[in-house]
Protein backbone atom coordinates (compact mmCIF):
# COMPACT_ATOMS: atom_id res chain seq x y z
CA UNK A 1 0.00 0.00 0.00
CA UNK A 2 1.27 3.37 -0.87
CA UNK A 3 2.65 5.20 2.15
CA UNK A 4 1.29 8.92 1.94
CA UNK A 5 2.59 10.22 5.58
CA UNK A 6 4.51 13.25 3.95
CA UNK A 7 1.40 13.92 1.98
CA UNK A 8 -0.80 13.82 5.20
CA UNK A 9 1.48 16.09 7.06
CA UNK A 10 1.19 18.39 4.53
CA UNK A 11 -2.86 18.36 4.74
CA UNK A 12 -2.73 19.06 8.37
CA UNK A 13 -0.04 21.60 8.39
CA UNK A 14 -2.00 23.72 5.85
CA UNK A 15 -5.22 23.52 7.80
CA UNK A 16 -3.11 24.31 11.22
CA UNK A 17 -1.15 26.87 9.36
CA UNK A 18 -4.45 29.27 9.40
CA UNK A 19 -4.17 29.36 13.08
CA UNK A 20 -0.49 30.12 13.24
CA UNK A 21 -0.49 33.00 16.40
CA UNK A 22 -2.43 30.46 18.57
CA UNK A 23 0.23 27.59 17.97
CA UNK A 24 3.13 29.63 17.98
CA UNK A 25 1.87 30.78 21.32
CA UNK A 26 1.13 27.13 22.44
CA UNK A 27 4.20 26.33 21.22
CA UNK A 28 6.65 28.57 22.72
CA UNK A 29 4.35 28.38 26.21
CA UNK A 30 5.30 24.56 26.45
CA UNK A 31 9.06 25.41 25.89
CA UNK A 32 8.91 27.88 28.60
CA UNK A 33 7.46 25.28 31.22
CA UNK A 34 9.71 22.94 30.04
CA UNK A 35 12.52 24.98 30.89
CA UNK A 36 11.04 26.00 34.40
CA UNK A 37 10.83 22.67 35.16
CA UNK A 38 14.40 21.32 33.97
CA UNK A 39 15.44 24.88 36.39
CA UNK A 40 13.94 23.51 39.22
CA UNK A 41 15.98 20.76 40.16
CA UNK A 42 19.03 22.85 40.45
CA UNK A 43 17.36 25.16 43.24
CA UNK A 44 16.82 21.43 45.22
CA UNK A 45 20.25 20.64 44.54
CA UNK A 46 21.42 24.05 46.35
CA UNK A 47 18.57 23.29 48.87
CA UNK A 48 20.20 19.86 49.49
CA UNK A 49 23.66 21.00 49.33
CA UNK A 50 22.84 23.67 52.18
CA UNK A 51 21.36 21.51 54.46
CA UNK A 52 24.49 19.13 54.14
CA UNK A 53 27.14 21.90 54.79
CA UNK A 54 28.49 21.75 58.64
CA UNK A 55 26.94 25.25 59.49
CA UNK A 56 24.60 25.58 62.13
CA UNK A 57 20.85 24.76 61.75
CA UNK A 58 19.38 28.21 62.67
CA UNK A 59 21.59 29.95 60.45
CA UNK A 60 20.88 27.97 57.21
CA UNK A 61 17.00 28.62 58.01
CA UNK A 62 16.77 31.65 56.14
CA UNK A 63 18.31 30.61 53.35
CA UNK A 64 16.46 27.59 52.35
CA UNK A 65 13.66 29.77 52.81
CA UNK A 66 14.96 31.83 49.81
CA UNK A 67 15.37 28.63 48.16
CA UNK A 68 12.02 27.60 48.48
CA UNK A 69 10.29 31.30 47.34
CA UNK A 70 12.64 30.92 44.37
CA UNK A 71 10.46 27.37 43.65
CA UNK A 72 7.65 28.85 44.39
CA UNK A 73 7.89 31.77 41.49
CA UNK A 74 9.34 29.07 39.18
CA UNK A 75 6.33 26.77 39.54
CA UNK A 76 3.61 29.29 39.94
CA UNK A 77 5.25 29.97 35.99
CA UNK A 78 5.60 27.17 35.31
CA UNK A 79 1.89 26.59 36.14
CA UNK A 80 0.67 29.42 34.18
CA UNK A 81 3.15 28.38 30.99
CA UNK A 82 1.34 24.82 31.12
CA UNK A 83 -2.31 26.40 31.79
CA UNK A 84 -2.14 28.78 28.94
CA UNK A 85 -1.01 26.27 26.25
CA UNK A 86 -3.96 24.22 27.09
CA UNK A 87 -6.22 26.85 26.92
CA UNK A 88 -4.94 28.27 23.93
CA UNK A 89 -4.47 24.43 22.18
CA UNK A 90 -8.42 24.03 22.90
CA UNK A 91 -8.46 27.06 21.00
CA UNK A 92 -7.16 26.38 17.77
CA UNK A 93 -7.39 22.46 18.16
CA UNK A 94 -11.19 22.55 18.53
CA UNK A 95 -11.41 24.82 14.90
CA UNK A 96 -8.61 22.79 12.58
CA UNK A 97 -10.62 19.72 13.58
CA UNK A 98 -13.57 21.07 11.98
CA UNK A 99 -11.46 22.76 9.08
CA UNK A 100 -10.40 19.23 8.17
CA UNK A 101 -14.09 17.31 8.72
CA UNK A 102 -15.64 20.07 6.29
CA UNK A 103 -13.09 19.88 4.32
CA UNK A 104 -13.30 16.24 3.91
CA UNK A 105 -16.92 16.44 3.43
CA UNK A 106 -16.75 18.45 0.42
CA UNK A 107 -13.69 15.99 -1.17
CA UNK A 108 -15.96 13.16 -0.61
CA UNK A 109 -18.88 14.71 -2.00
CA UNK A 110 -17.41 16.28 -5.41
CA UNK A 111 -16.60 12.33 -5.71
CA UNK A 112 -18.38 10.69 -8.55
CA UNK A 113 -21.31 8.35 -8.96
CA UNK A 114 -18.59 5.53 -9.32
CA UNK A 115 -16.53 6.26 -6.73
CA UNK A 116 -19.61 5.89 -4.32
CA UNK A 117 -20.71 2.45 -5.68
CA UNK A 118 -17.08 1.14 -5.28
CA UNK A 119 -16.44 2.21 -1.38
CA UNK A 120 -18.77 1.45 1.46
CA UNK A 121 -20.63 4.07 3.34
CA UNK A 122 -19.48 2.46 6.59
CA UNK A 123 -15.59 2.63 5.35
CA UNK A 124 -15.64 6.41 4.55
CA UNK A 125 -17.09 7.46 7.51
CA UNK A 126 -14.99 5.90 9.53
CA UNK A 127 -11.95 7.17 7.40
CA UNK A 128 -13.00 10.58 7.24
CA UNK A 129 -13.39 10.23 10.80
CA UNK A 130 -10.16 9.11 11.61
CA UNK A 131 -8.53 11.32 9.74
CA UNK A 132 -9.74 14.13 12.09
CA UNK A 133 -9.45 12.55 14.99
CA UNK A 134 -5.31 11.63 14.13
CA UNK A 135 -4.62 15.40 13.74
CA UNK A 136 -5.12 15.95 17.44
CA UNK A 137 -3.45 12.58 18.20
CA UNK A 138 -0.54 13.43 16.23
CA UNK A 139 -0.08 17.08 17.35
CA UNK A 140 -1.19 16.46 21.35
CA UNK A 141 2.39 14.08 20.67
CA UNK A 142 4.33 16.75 18.90
CA UNK A 143 3.58 19.43 21.04
CA UNK A 144 2.56 17.57 24.97
CA UNK A 145 5.77 14.72 23.86
CA UNK A 146 8.16 15.57 21.60
CA UNK A 147 8.66 18.85 21.75
CA UNK A 148 8.89 18.67 26.14
CA UNK A 149 11.25 15.82 25.30
CA UNK A 150 13.08 17.88 23.34
CA UNK A 151 13.35 21.34 25.36
CA UNK A 152 14.08 19.31 28.20
CA UNK A 153 16.31 16.55 27.66
CA UNK A 154 18.68 19.38 26.16
CA UNK A 155 18.51 21.73 29.03
CA UNK A 156 19.59 19.06 31.09
CA UNK A 157 22.98 17.86 28.51
CA UNK A 158 23.59 21.15 28.91
CA UNK A 159 23.14 21.51 32.39
CA UNK A 160 25.18 18.00 33.34
CA UNK A 161 27.79 18.89 30.72
CA UNK A 162 28.67 21.81 33.20
CA UNK A 163 28.79 19.96 36.17
CA UNK A 164 31.12 16.81 34.74
CA UNK A 165 31.76 16.80 31.22
CA UNK A 166 31.94 12.93 31.06
CA UNK A 167 28.16 12.49 32.59
CA UNK A 168 26.51 14.61 29.71
CA UNK A 169 28.64 12.69 27.69
CA UNK A 170 27.48 9.21 28.64
CA UNK A 171 23.81 10.85 28.81
CA UNK A 172 24.07 12.27 25.23
CA UNK A 173 24.93 9.04 23.70
CA UNK A 174 22.40 6.86 25.61
CA UNK A 175 19.98 9.13 24.85
CA UNK A 176 20.94 8.91 20.74
CA UNK A 177 21.09 5.43 20.75
CA UNK A 178 18.10 4.62 22.26
CA UNK A 179 16.00 7.50 20.47
CA UNK A 180 17.57 5.60 16.94
CA UNK A 181 16.71 2.12 17.94
CA UNK A 182 13.18 2.80 18.86
CA UNK A 183 12.77 5.00 15.64
CA UNK A 184 14.20 2.49 13.38
CA UNK A 185 12.15 -0.33 15.06
CA UNK A 186 8.72 2.20 14.84
CA UNK A 187 9.51 2.66 11.36
CA UNK A 188 9.27 -0.91 10.73
CA UNK A 189 6.35 -1.54 13.08
CA UNK A 190 4.41 1.41 10.22
CA UNK A 191 4.30 -1.19 7.72
CA UNK A 192 2.16 -3.97 10.06
CA UNK A 193 0.00 -1.11 11.37
CA UNK A 194 -1.43 0.10 7.98
CA UNK A 195 -1.91 -3.80 7.46
CA UNK A 196 -3.89 -3.82 10.68
CA UNK A 197 -6.11 -0.23 9.60
CA UNK A 198 -6.87 -2.13 6.04
CA UNK A 199 -7.64 -4.76 7.82
CA UNK A 200 -10.27 -2.84 9.76
CA UNK A 201 -11.75 -0.76 7.63
CA UNK A 202 -12.63 -4.10 5.29
CA UNK A 203 -14.10 -5.15 8.71
CA UNK A 204 -16.33 -2.12 9.22
CA UNK A 205 -17.25 -1.70 5.59
CA UNK A 206 -18.74 -5.65 5.53
CA UNK A 207 -20.34 -4.94 8.87
CA UNK A 208 -21.99 -1.76 7.44
CA UNK A 209 -23.10 -3.72 4.13
CA UNK A 210 -24.73 -6.46 6.16
CA UNK A 211 -26.35 -4.01 7.95
CA UNK A 212 -27.86 -2.22 5.50
CA UNK A 213 -28.88 -5.50 3.86
CA UNK A 214 -29.97 -7.09 6.93
CA UNK A 215 -33.37 -8.39 5.71
CA UNK A 216 -31.78 -9.96 2.62
CA UNK A 217 -29.83 -11.92 5.44
CA UNK A 218 -32.71 -13.39 6.76
CA UNK A 219 -34.97 -14.21 3.82
CA UNK A 220 -32.06 -16.01 2.20
CA UNK A 221 -30.93 -17.63 5.56
CA UNK A 222 -27.42 -16.05 5.23
CA UNK A 223 -26.98 -15.66 8.96
CA UNK A 224 -24.24 -18.50 9.36
CA UNK A 225 -22.03 -17.64 5.97
CA UNK A 226 -22.41 -13.97 6.82
CA UNK A 227 -21.58 -14.45 10.36
CA UNK A 228 -18.68 -17.02 9.19
CA UNK A 229 -17.61 -14.60 6.62
CA UNK A 230 -17.10 -11.49 9.35
CA UNK A 231 -15.42 -13.81 11.60
CA UNK A 232 -12.70 -15.44 9.15
CA UNK A 233 -12.37 -10.80 8.62
CA UNK A 234 -11.97 -10.27 12.15
CA UNK A 235 -9.67 -13.53 12.59
CA UNK A 236 -7.15 -11.68 10.55
CA UNK A 237 -7.47 -8.24 12.21
CA UNK A 238 -6.92 -10.11 15.45
CA UNK A 239 -3.89 -12.17 13.93
CA UNK A 240 -2.61 -8.29 12.89
CA UNK A 241 -3.60 -6.65 16.05
CA UNK A 242 -2.06 -9.23 18.40
CA UNK A 243 1.35 -9.30 15.97
CA UNK A 244 1.59 -5.36 16.34
CA UNK A 245 0.71 -5.26 20.24
CA UNK A 246 3.40 -8.12 20.20
CA UNK A 247 6.05 -6.17 18.63
CA UNK A 248 5.50 -3.40 21.24
CA UNK A 249 5.78 -5.46 24.27
CA UNK A 250 8.91 -6.38 22.73
CA UNK A 251 10.07 -2.33 22.60
CA UNK A 252 9.49 -2.10 26.27
CA UNK A 253 11.02 -4.83 27.19
CA UNK A 254 14.17 -3.71 25.14
CA UNK A 255 13.71 -0.32 26.46
CA UNK A 256 13.31 -0.65 30.78
CA UNK A 257 16.84 -2.74 30.15
CA UNK A 258 18.21 0.16 28.73
CA UNK A 259 17.06 2.24 31.45
CA UNK A 260 18.13 -0.02 34.38
CA UNK A 261 22.01 -0.20 32.46
CA UNK A 262 21.94 3.37 32.65
CA UNK A 263 20.73 4.40 35.88
CA UNK A 264 23.14 2.22 37.60
CA UNK A 265 26.25 3.01 35.58
CA UNK A 266 25.69 6.75 36.09
CA UNK A 267 25.69 6.44 39.44
CA UNK A 268 28.28 3.97 39.24
CA UNK A 269 30.77 6.76 37.93
CA UNK A 270 29.40 9.78 40.16
CA UNK A 271 30.34 7.69 43.27
CA UNK A 272 34.18 8.26 41.74
CA UNK A 273 33.52 12.32 40.98
CA UNK A 274 32.19 12.56 44.46
CA UNK A 275 35.14 10.54 46.27
CA UNK A 276 36.82 12.75 44.34
CA UNK A 277 35.61 16.35 45.58
CA UNK A 278 33.90 16.79 42.02
CA UNK A 279 30.08 16.43 43.34
CA UNK A 280 27.98 17.35 46.10
CA UNK A 281 24.99 15.55 47.76
CA UNK A 282 23.28 17.95 45.89
CA UNK A 283 24.51 16.99 42.48
CA UNK A 284 22.83 13.01 43.84
CA UNK A 285 19.66 14.73 44.06
CA UNK A 286 19.84 16.28 40.26
CA UNK A 287 21.16 13.82 38.44
CA UNK A 288 18.54 11.52 40.21
CA UNK A 289 16.05 14.26 39.30
CA UNK A 290 17.41 14.09 36.10
CA UNK A 291 17.13 10.77 34.93
CA UNK A 292 14.20 10.55 35.84
CA UNK A 293 12.94 13.24 33.95
CA UNK A 294 14.82 11.31 30.98
CA UNK A 295 13.67 8.12 31.88
CA UNK A 296 10.04 9.70 31.83
CA UNK A 297 10.66 10.84 28.07
CA UNK A 298 12.47 8.37 26.52
CA UNK A 299 9.95 6.16 27.85
CA UNK A 300 7.51 8.14 26.41
CA UNK A 301 9.07 9.02 23.44
CA UNK A 302 9.03 4.96 22.34
CA UNK A 303 5.06 4.82 22.67
CA UNK A 304 4.70 8.28 21.38
CA UNK A 305 6.01 7.69 18.16
CA UNK A 306 4.42 4.65 17.94
CA UNK A 307 1.18 6.54 18.67
CA UNK A 308 2.50 9.06 15.91
CA UNK A 309 2.73 6.48 13.65
CA UNK A 310 -0.37 4.71 14.23
CA UNK A 311 -2.04 8.09 13.70
CA UNK A 312 -0.35 8.51 10.94
CA UNK A 313 -1.70 5.04 9.66
CA UNK A 314 -5.26 5.65 10.45
CA UNK A 315 -5.07 8.77 8.60
CA UNK A 316 -3.65 6.79 5.56
CA UNK A 317 -6.80 5.85 3.91
CA UNK A 318 -8.90 9.20 3.93
CA UNK A 319 -5.31 10.58 2.15
CA UNK A 320 -5.25 8.35 -0.01
CA UNK A 321 -9.19 9.24 -1.01
CA UNK A 322 -8.07 13.50 -0.70
CA UNK A 323 -5.38 12.50 -3.46
CA UNK A 324 -7.39 10.79 -5.22
CA UNK A 325 -8.56 13.33 -8.19
CA UNK A 326 -12.42 13.59 -8.92
CA UNK A 327 -13.38 11.79 -11.42
CA UNK A 328 -15.96 14.61 -12.93
CA UNK A 329 -15.11 18.21 -12.30
CA UNK A 330 -15.74 21.35 -14.18
CA UNK A 331 -13.82 22.96 -16.81
CA UNK A 332 -11.31 25.73 -16.14
CA UNK A 333 -14.11 28.86 -16.38
CA UNK A 334 -16.75 27.08 -16.87
CA UNK A 335 -20.16 28.99 -17.18
CA UNK A 336 -24.08 28.59 -15.61
CA UNK A 337 -26.19 26.51 -17.70
CA UNK A 338 -29.10 29.15 -18.91
CA UNK A 339 -32.63 27.42 -19.58
CA UNK A 340 -34.67 29.16 -22.36
CA UNK A 341 -36.56 26.29 -24.01
CA UNK A 342 -35.34 23.25 -22.30
CA UNK A 343 -34.39 21.32 -25.60
CA UNK A 344 -31.97 18.27 -25.58
CA UNK A 345 -30.10 16.76 -27.66
CA UNK A 346 -27.59 13.91 -27.79
CA UNK A 347 -24.94 13.89 -30.44
CA UNK A 348 -22.90 11.02 -31.66
CA UNK A 349 -22.56 9.51 -27.78
CA UNK A 350 -20.72 6.97 -27.03
CA UNK A 351 -20.41 5.77 -23.32
CA UNK A 352 -19.45 2.23 -22.18
CA UNK A 353 -18.74 1.59 -18.35
CA UNK A 354 -15.48 0.21 -16.98
CA UNK A 355 -14.12 0.14 -20.87
CA UNK A 356 -15.80 -3.22 -20.67
CA UNK A 357 -19.38 -2.70 -21.51
CA UNK A 358 -20.50 -1.11 -24.39
CA UNK A 359 -23.88 0.82 -23.70
CA UNK A 360 -24.25 3.47 -26.11
CA UNK A 361 -23.00 3.63 -30.17
CA UNK A 362 -23.24 6.47 -31.51
CA UNK A 363 -26.06 7.21 -30.20
CA UNK A 364 -28.21 10.58 -31.53
CA UNK A 365 -31.78 12.42 -29.70
CA UNK A 366 -33.17 15.58 -29.96
CA UNK A 367 -35.82 16.45 -27.66
CA UNK A 368 -37.82 19.46 -28.73
CA UNK A 369 -38.88 22.15 -26.24
CA UNK A 370 -41.22 20.89 -23.56
CA UNK A 371 -41.88 17.72 -25.42
CA UNK A 372 -42.68 14.87 -23.17
CA UNK A 373 -40.98 12.03 -24.53
CA UNK A 374 -40.52 8.04 -22.87
CA UNK A 375 -37.82 5.31 -23.12
CA UNK A 376 -38.70 2.25 -23.73
CA UNK A 377 -36.74 -1.03 -24.03
CA UNK A 378 -35.20 -3.93 -22.46
CA UNK A 379 -33.36 -4.09 -19.18
CA UNK A 380 -29.73 -3.16 -19.81
CA UNK A 381 -30.49 -1.35 -22.86
CA UNK A 382 -29.05 1.80 -21.24
CA UNK A 383 -32.01 4.14 -20.61
CA UNK A 384 -31.31 5.04 -17.05
CA UNK A 385 -27.61 5.57 -18.56
CA UNK A 386 -29.37 7.96 -20.71
CA UNK A 387 -30.56 9.93 -18.07
CA UNK A 388 -27.37 9.53 -16.07
CA UNK A 389 -25.40 10.90 -18.79
CA UNK A 390 -27.79 13.61 -18.91
CA UNK A 391 -27.53 14.32 -15.54
CA UNK A 392 -23.23 14.44 -16.22
CA UNK A 393 -22.96 11.55 -13.25
CA UNK A 394 -20.94 9.93 -16.05
CA UNK A 395 -18.48 11.62 -18.39
CA UNK A 396 -19.33 10.30 -21.82
CA UNK A 397 -16.75 8.83 -23.87
CA UNK A 398 -17.16 10.94 -27.15
CA UNK A 399 -20.03 13.00 -28.70
CA UNK A 400 -21.91 15.71 -27.49
CA UNK A 401 -24.92 16.46 -24.68
CA UNK A 402 -26.37 19.70 -25.45
CA UNK A 403 -29.11 21.26 -23.36
CA UNK A 404 -30.29 24.82 -25.24
CA UNK A 405 -27.61 24.39 -27.68
CA UNK A 406 -25.13 24.42 -24.43
CA UNK A 407 -22.73 21.45 -24.38
CA UNK A 408 -23.00 20.55 -20.61
CA UNK A 409 -19.43 19.16 -20.26
CA UNK A 410 -18.41 22.92 -20.57
CA UNK A 411 -20.83 24.06 -17.97
CA UNK A 412 -21.06 24.18 -13.99
CA UNK A 413 -22.04 20.72 -12.57
CA UNK A 414 -24.02 23.06 -9.53
CA UNK A 415 -26.39 24.44 -12.47
CA UNK A 416 -26.42 21.55 -14.61
CA UNK A 417 -28.23 20.02 -11.70
CA UNK A 418 -30.42 22.75 -10.63
CA UNK A 419 -32.27 22.45 -13.91
CA UNK A 420 -33.32 18.71 -13.47
CA UNK A 421 -35.73 17.75 -11.69
CA UNK A 422 -35.55 13.69 -10.60
CA UNK A 423 -38.28 11.42 -9.48
CA UNK A 424 -36.07 8.28 -9.32
CA UNK A 425 -37.85 4.77 -9.11
CA UNK A 426 -36.15 3.68 -5.48
CA UNK A 427 -36.22 7.22 -3.83
CA UNK A 428 -33.34 7.70 -0.90
CA UNK A 429 -34.95 9.48 1.88
CA UNK A 430 -32.67 11.78 4.66
CA UNK A 431 -33.04 10.44 8.20
CA UNK A 432 -34.88 13.86 8.99
CA UNK A 433 -38.32 15.15 9.11
CA UNK A 434 -40.72 14.81 6.22
CA UNK A 435 -40.92 18.52 6.44
CA UNK A 436 -37.33 18.65 5.66
CA UNK A 437 -37.11 16.06 3.17
CA UNK A 438 -40.11 17.44 1.05
CA UNK A 439 -38.12 20.65 1.05
CA UNK A 440 -34.90 19.45 -0.08
CA UNK A 441 -36.47 20.60 -3.70
CA UNK A 442 -36.73 23.70 -2.70
CA UNK A 443 -35.06 24.83 0.74
CA UNK A 444 -36.10 28.17 0.56
CA UNK A 445 -39.62 27.46 0.35
CA UNK A 446 -41.95 27.92 3.21
CA UNK A 447 -44.38 25.46 5.38
CA UNK A 448 -47.59 26.74 3.24
CA UNK A 449 -45.69 25.83 -0.13
CA UNK A 450 -44.37 22.23 1.18
CA UNK A 451 -48.02 21.75 2.10
CA UNK A 452 -49.26 22.52 -1.33
CA UNK A 453 -46.54 20.05 -2.70
CA UNK A 454 -47.78 17.30 -0.94
CA UNK A 455 -51.12 17.53 -1.49
CA UNK A 456 -50.67 17.98 -5.10
CA UNK A 457 -48.98 14.98 -4.75
CA UNK A 458 -51.04 12.98 -2.59
CA UNK A 459 -48.93 12.51 0.37
CA UNK A 460 -50.51 15.28 2.93
CA UNK A 461 -53.43 12.60 3.44
CA UNK A 462 -51.00 10.20 5.16
CA UNK A 463 -48.71 12.71 6.27
CA UNK A 464 -51.92 14.14 8.50
CA UNK A 465 -52.50 10.84 10.19
CA UNK A 466 -49.22 10.57 11.60
CA UNK A 467 -48.77 11.67 15.13
CA UNK A 468 -45.93 14.26 14.78
CA UNK A 469 -47.34 14.69 10.86
CA UNK A 470 -44.86 16.76 8.95
CA UNK A 471 -42.53 16.21 11.70
CA UNK A 472 -42.22 13.02 11.60
CA UNK A 473 -38.68 11.52 11.39
CA UNK A 474 -38.59 9.25 8.17
CA UNK A 475 -35.60 6.44 9.51
CA UNK A 476 -32.81 5.94 7.51
CA UNK A 477 -32.91 6.00 4.04
CA UNK A 478 -36.58 6.53 4.64
CA UNK A 479 -37.32 2.84 6.05
CA UNK A 480 -40.23 3.84 8.00
CA UNK A 481 -42.37 4.50 5.10
CA UNK A 482 -43.66 2.56 2.56
CA UNK A 483 -42.16 2.64 -1.39
CA UNK A 484 -45.48 4.12 -2.64
CA UNK A 485 -45.29 6.54 0.50
CA UNK A 486 -41.43 7.56 -0.73
CA UNK A 487 -42.45 7.83 -4.13
CA UNK A 488 -45.13 10.86 -2.96
CA UNK A 489 -42.76 12.50 -1.32
CA UNK A 490 -39.59 12.48 -3.67
CA UNK A 491 -42.91 13.42 -6.40
CA UNK A 492 -44.13 16.42 -3.91
CA UNK A 493 -40.20 17.20 -3.27
CA UNK A 494 -40.14 17.30 -7.50
CA UNK A 495 -42.59 19.47 -7.39
CA UNK A 496 -41.70 21.89 -5.19
CA UNK A 497 -38.40 22.10 -7.10
CA UNK A 498 -40.26 23.24 -10.47
CA UNK A 499 -37.08 22.64 -12.56
CA UNK A 500 -37.53 23.11 -16.38
CA UNK A 501 -36.26 19.84 -17.17
CA UNK A 502 -38.44 16.87 -15.49
CA UNK A 503 -36.76 13.23 -15.14
CA UNK A 504 -39.30 10.29 -14.09
CA UNK A 505 -37.33 6.93 -13.60
CA UNK A 506 -40.54 4.44 -13.06
CA UNK A 507 -41.74 7.38 -10.75
CA UNK A 508 -45.42 5.69 -10.26
CA UNK A 509 -43.55 1.85 -10.17
CA UNK A 510 -44.13 1.45 -6.46
CA UNK A 511 -47.79 2.95 -5.97
CA UNK A 512 -51.27 0.67 -6.56
CA UNK A 513 -54.01 1.48 -8.87
CA UNK A 514 -55.57 4.03 -6.56
CA UNK A 515 -52.51 5.87 -5.91
CA UNK A 516 -51.01 5.69 -9.31
CA UNK A 517 -53.93 7.38 -10.30
CA UNK A 518 -54.29 10.42 -8.40
CA UNK A 519 -50.45 10.94 -8.85
CA UNK A 520 -50.93 10.94 -12.40
CA UNK A 521 -53.15 13.54 -12.05
CA UNK A 522 -50.47 15.36 -10.36
CA UNK A 523 -48.02 14.08 -12.91
CA UNK A 524 -49.72 15.48 -15.75
CA UNK A 525 -49.89 19.16 -13.90
CA UNK A 526 -46.18 19.19 -13.18
CA UNK A 527 -45.34 18.51 -16.59
CA UNK A 528 -47.19 21.35 -17.99
CA UNK A 529 -44.26 23.39 -19.87
CA UNK A 530 -41.67 21.14 -18.94
CA UNK A 531 -39.18 19.34 -20.79
CA UNK A 532 -40.19 15.46 -19.80
CA UNK A 533 -38.44 12.46 -20.28
CA UNK A 534 -39.62 9.16 -18.78
CA UNK A 535 -38.41 5.97 -17.75
CA UNK A 536 -41.14 2.79 -17.66
CA UNK A 537 -41.67 -0.46 -18.07
CA UNK A 538 -45.58 -0.39 -17.43
CA UNK A 539 -46.31 1.16 -20.98
CA UNK A 540 -49.80 1.96 -19.69
CA UNK A 541 -48.34 4.99 -17.79
CA UNK A 542 -46.68 6.39 -20.79
CA UNK A 543 -49.86 6.22 -23.60
CA UNK A 544 -50.39 10.11 -23.35
CA UNK A 545 -46.14 11.03 -24.50
CA UNK A 546 -45.80 12.98 -27.46
CA UNK A 547 -43.07 10.75 -28.43
CA UNK A 548 -41.97 6.98 -27.41
CA UNK A 549 -38.37 6.06 -27.85
CA UNK A 550 -37.73 2.31 -28.13
CA UNK A 551 -34.03 2.11 -27.33
CA UNK A 552 -31.92 -1.47 -27.70
CA UNK A 553 -28.34 -2.39 -28.52
CA UNK A 554 -26.95 1.44 -27.71
CA UNK A 555 -29.10 3.20 -29.87
CA UNK A 556 -32.90 4.24 -31.15
CA UNK A 557 -34.84 1.66 -32.86
CA UNK A 558 -38.08 2.96 -33.11
CA UNK A 559 -39.81 6.03 -32.19
CA UNK A 560 -43.62 7.54 -32.75
CA UNK A 561 -46.63 7.82 -30.65
CA UNK A 562 -48.21 5.15 -29.25
CA UNK A 563 -50.48 4.28 -31.72
CA UNK A 564 -47.76 5.25 -34.55
CA UNK A 565 -45.94 2.30 -32.91
CA UNK A 566 -48.57 -0.14 -32.47
CA UNK A 567 -49.30 -0.06 -36.37
CA UNK A 568 -45.71 -1.99 -37.00
CA UNK A 569 -46.24 -5.31 -37.18
CA UNK A 570 -42.79 -6.53 -36.07
CA UNK A 571 -41.92 -3.36 -34.01
CA UNK A 572 -40.71 -4.36 -30.55
CA UNK A 573 -42.53 -1.43 -29.04
CA UNK A 574 -46.33 -3.72 -30.61
CA UNK A 575 -44.50 -7.24 -28.84
CA UNK A 576 -43.93 -5.56 -25.51
CA UNK A 577 -47.78 -4.21 -25.40
CA UNK A 578 -48.60 -7.24 -26.16
CA UNK A 579 -47.36 -9.00 -23.48
CA UNK A 580 -48.89 -6.35 -21.35
CA UNK A 581 -51.90 -6.42 -22.26
CA UNK A 582 -52.77 -9.87 -22.15
CA UNK A 583 -52.52 -10.28 -25.52
CA UNK A 584 -55.01 -7.37 -26.90
CA UNK A 585 -54.02 -4.46 -29.07
CA UNK A 586 -56.51 -1.08 -28.69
Amino acid sequence: MKNNTKLTIKYYFRHLWKYKWAFLVTTFAIVGASIFSIIIPLYFKHFFDILSGDTVVDSIRQSLISVLIIVAFLELGQWALWRTSGFVASYFYSRVMVDLSNYCFNYLHRHSFNFFNDNFVGSLVKRANRFVWSFESILDNVLWFLLQLAVEITVILIILFQRRWELGLAVLIWVIVFLVVNAFLTRYKLQFDIKRNAAETKSSGVLADTITNHLNIKLFNAFKRETRGYANLNEEVRKLRFFTWTLDNVFEAGQTLLMIGLEIGIFYFAIDFWKQGFLTIGDFVLIQAYLLVIFRQVWNFGRTIRHIYQSLADAEDMTQILETPHEIVDIANAKKLKIETGKIEFKQVDFNYRQTRKVLNQFNLIIKPQEKIALVGPSGAGKSTIVRLLLRLHDINAGNIFIDNQNIAKVTQESLWSTISLVPQDPILFHRTLLENIRYGKSSASDKEVTKAAKLAHCHEFISQLPDKYNTYVGERGIKLSGGERQRVAIARAILRNAPILVLDEATSSLDSESEHYIQDALDSLMKQKTVIVIAHRLSTIMKMDRIIVIDKGGVIEEGTHQDLLTKPDGIYRKLWKIQAGGFID
